[in-house]
């Protein structure tokens, strides 16, 4: 047998598309290189162990994978990984050695191996959790989420997202969605579209970085690295750095644990209710569902359909019109749902007075909560900048865990500006800045 040994680590690098895929298997396979103890940097252990097959034959190399699936059954056992998790441990090792041609009796290794659950024991975020989220002090949290949730696309998409990738869909000069590109350039290259309220919130984060002295083109990432305008600023505004998506799955990660969605794992427990990164995938697929033909769901999401893909082709047309219908499933913020069961309302009132007064009403508690949203994070807002020029009294992320929406004064606040200003708030920030601030306990 004849092993190609020149680049063992390129050939199996080359059959894996996605960034985040090579970084899973890589780090996978080095497990392997490990439990074998091979010495050098990746590139070299694959190449050793190129040469070990070579020279001790594939009954040698059946025996060290069996061992080394076996560790992981036992980790599985004792309740370290789940069952599930094992398999995923042969997949990158099987895939290495089939690109170097070389060929194991690979049903006969896996026979032993358990089977695991074939769907995760994990939920969707629900409403309320999301919306929750979204209150955390980073201008990106809300462009980030409510994409995310809104189109189904995958973590990884982050790494490849610019702002050409976005294109706004009007109706009567109205924006009633956005089409997205995911994976734009790549062999992988499908679309999708993402809510009015999502691209509401991608324009205000594109806009401020253009207002704030950033040359946006249709070049520029879609998310990217925070400055600061103070004097020991990490980042310019001219200089901007893509966020990846490792950095979108830590900013998603430490809003869950900041706003006390997501708290620490009891003793044995592996896994949170619901993924920081896939989650939201979930939820677009179970929300859409309930509007949606699952198909075309399917085709949304990037997914194959199988035998479908030969015979079922929609078009963007009937995608969209489709997609339109579940766009009040897949709406986050409380203002934009109200908004959308007032247009209910409107539409199946068939000109009964009652249903007009409902209108009103709910568009005045659309406009009370809107306004008290944005009075309570311009509160926010300035009590973190108090809280980075005076350390001593209180940090700024003990700042960011206060929910100013509870504030007991804030409703009289918001009816104030309401009824004496007509919801014009834009003094309210010079008055908060000359604010004095005081710190009790608790």
């Amino acid at each position: 047998m004849t092993i190609n040994e020149s680049e063992p680590m390129g050939m199996f690098l080359y059959a894996l598309k996605s960034p985040v895929s090579k970084q899973r298997y890589q780090k996978r396979l080095e497990n392997f290189f490990d439990f074998l103890e091979l010495q050098g940097s990746t590139e070299d252990k694959a190449k050793t162990l190129i040469l070990q097959i070579n020279e001790h034959g594939l009954t040698w190399l059946t025996a060290k994978t069996m061992n080394y699936l076996n560790y992981h059954k036992e980790r599985a056992e004792r309740g370290e990984i789940s069952d599930a998790t094992v398999r995923n441990y042969y997949k990158p090792l099987k895939l290495f050695l089939e690109m170097n041609d070389v060929i194991l009796q690979w049903k006969k290794i896996t026979r032993g191996l358990p089977r695991g659950r074939r769907y995760a024991s994990d939920r969707a975020p629900t409403i309320d959790e999301i919306q929750k989220l979204v209150e955390y002090p980073d201008r990106r949290i809300r462009a980030i989420v409510f994409t995310m949730c809104s189109s189904g696309i995958r973590l990884g998409a982050w790494d490849y997202l610019k702002w050409k990738d976005i294109t706004p869909i009007s109706q009567n000069d109205k924006i009633i969605a956005a089409k997205i590109v995911v994976y734009s350039g790549d062999s992988e290259q499908y679309f999708s579209f993402i809510s009015p309220e999502a691209y509401s919130e991608l324009k205000k984060w594109i806009d401020f970085r253009s207002e704030s002295g950033e040359t946006i083109t249709g070049d520029s990432w879609l998310m990217r690295d925070l400055w600061n305008i103070e004097k020991f600023a990490r980042g310019m505004v001219t200089a901007s750095k893509k966020l990846k998506a490792s950095g979108v799955k830590r900013l998603i990660e430490r809003a869950l644990k900041a706003q006390g969605i997501r708290k620490t794992l009891p003793a044995g427990q592996k896994r949170y209710e619901f993924q920081a990164d896939h989650g939201f995938r979930k939820f677009f697929k179970t929300h859409t569902e309930q509007v949606m033909k699952p198909i075309n769901v399917e085709v949304l999401m990037g997914h194959s359909t199988g035998i479908s893909d030969s015979y079922y082709r929609p078009n963007e047309n009937e995608l969209l019109k489709d997609y339109l219908g579940a766009i009040p499933e897949i709406t986050i913020s409380k203002e934009n749902r109200m908004t959308t069961d007032a247009e209910k309302l409107r539409v199946n009132s068939s000109g009964i007075e009652e249903n007009k007064n409902e209108i009103a009403q709910l568009k005045e508690e659309i406009r009370k909560i809107k306004l008290k949203n944005e009075i309570s994070a311009l509160m926010k807002e300035s009590m973190i900048e108090w809280a980075e020029k005076h350390p001593d009294k209180i940090t700024p992320l003990q700042v960011a865990k206060t929910d100013c929406v509870k504030l007991r004064n804030l409703d009289e606040i918001v009816e104030h500006y309401l009824i004496a200003h007509d919801g014009d708030i834009s003094g309210l920030r010079e008055r908060f800045a000359n604010a004095r601030i005081h710190i009790k306990e608790n």
